[in-house]
């Protein structure tokens, strides 16, 4: 049995256990302010009765210094929203870190997207109700769409984060992507990430440097998908090896210092063009102080994923909703045999 199991059990058994002394300590001493929360503070744990003026995330800010954190109280204590004058246990540090359970693993889908249209679907392209039912879809069955720094602190098993957990992605700085997908992500408050390849942006189909500006602004994650958009595992006609590997480097290296002089931030996550990679290509970036690159490769990520070789499920035109959930794999169950 995983440790953070044995640990959930041995505070749920010291939450009723101290439950006791805690609802007489409240009856016994001065009557409660209205809107103050009573609080006992254990090593695992801190034990909260709440008010009227308490949501999952102001106890989050208040008791874990992270307002982000209420999906925590709310998955450990079972519940979806707060009610006042129930007791609910805040646990003091994170539990199924990987995602392990006794049952299996957590997994996490990584979505790609490309382009956009207004009306009809193409191969890549996905039209705007498409998408807004997508979006629809995640926020009303109780999807967590996270950043990849959420993502990449579940893999490097630093902290856990919500079961049903799930990253957006964008590929190439299409101008549709700005147009359409850009007020959805808004309306329904989702995060996501924008590699963008820089010979692309600013040509007529493409964003400009001003639009995605815009959308690092607006909080919304700008990483970077090489200079050219080449296949980097691929060697040019008549190109010697030197010339490949310092094309490698330019590719890799160019866009970040772009992205700092138009954006004034660096990059630390990469899109393979076509998803391509190999072990020459991971290593430059390494070197480069990037901490993780994304394949187009099918398939959700356990924490033990190969973290230059992260999965990510292209999301087409010809996807219905059904085949969109699909994509959306987030637990692992152990087979016993």
């Amino acid at each position: 049995m995983p440790k953070s199991e044995n640990r959930k059990k041995t505070i749920l058994f010291k939450f009723f256990l101290l439950n006791f002394l805690f609802l007489a300590a409240c009856a016994a001493g001065t009557p409660n302010h209205r809107n103050t929360s009573k609080a006992f503070i254990d090593d695992d744990f801190i034990l909260v009765k709440t008010t009227d003026k308490d949501t999952l995330s102001t106890l989050a800010a208040d008791h874990l210094n992270d307002p982000t954190k209420g999906w925590l109280i709310a998955e450990f204590n079972d519940i979806e929203t707060l009610t006042s004058g129930r007791t609910v246990v805040i646990p003091r540090s994170p539990l199924h870190k990987g995602g392990l359970k006794t049952d299996g693993f957590q997994t996490v889908p990584v979505l790609v997207y490309h382009n956009f249209s207004k009306n009809s679907s193409g191969k890549t392209s996905v039209s705007e109700a498409e998408f807004e039912t997508q979006m629809k879809y995640l926020k009303e069955n109780g999807f967590h769409v996270i950043s990849l720094d959420q993502l990449l602190d579940f893999i490097d098993y630093k902290e856990p984060i919500p079961d049903k957990s799930v990253a957006i992605t964008f590929d190439d700085a299409w101008g549709s992507i700005y147009d359409i997908a850009f007020p959805i992500l808004k309306k329904y408050g989702f995060p996501a990430t924008f590699f963008i390849y820089t010979d692309f942006v600013g040509g007529g189909k493409a964003m400009s440097w001003e639009q995605i500006q815009t959308l690092s602004e607006q909080g919304f994650d700008i990483q970077c998908q090489t200079k050219t958009h080449r296949n980097l595992t691929v060697r040019k006609k008549n190109e010697s090896f030197e010339e490949y590997f310092k094309a490698l480097e330019m590719e890799i290296d160019y866009p970040n210092k772009l992205m700092e002089k138009k954006l004034k931030k660096t990059c630390k996550y990469l899109a393979y063009p076509y998803g391509k990679t190999n072990d020459l290509i991971i290593a430059i970036l390494k070197k480069q102080g990037y901490r993780a690159a994304f394949t187009v490769e099918w398939g959700s990520n356990p924490f033990f994923v190969d973290k230059y070789r992260i999965h990510r499920s292209i999301i087409l035109g010809k996807h219905d909703i059904e085949s969109f959930k699909k994509n959306l794999s987030v637990f692992k169950k152990n087979e016993l045999k």
